[in-house]
């Protein structure tokens, strides 16, 4: 997918950024829980298309701290 478009795409419902999942084909809002699928390498940014995620795919992993002492 295309970074300059990705980028430019946020969730519909919360304005928040999407996280592209390459293997599922789909863009992730984990605030709302959806997944909205790429069709053909067009997003479909309708809620009624997307599917809801499941709680392993809610959870990201955390950065960590570094630097603390």
């Amino acid at each position: 997918m295309d970074k300059e478009l990705l980028a430019m795409l946020v969730c519909p419902l919360c304005q928040g950024k999407l996280k592209f999942d390459r293997e599922a084909l789909e863009l992730h809002c984990v605030y709302d829980g959806l997944a909205y699928p790429i069709e053909d390498g067009i997003p479909v940014m309708l809620p009624e298309a997307a599917r809801a995620l499941d709680v392993d795919e809610k959870l990201t992993p955390s950065p960590g701290r570094t630097g603390e002492g």
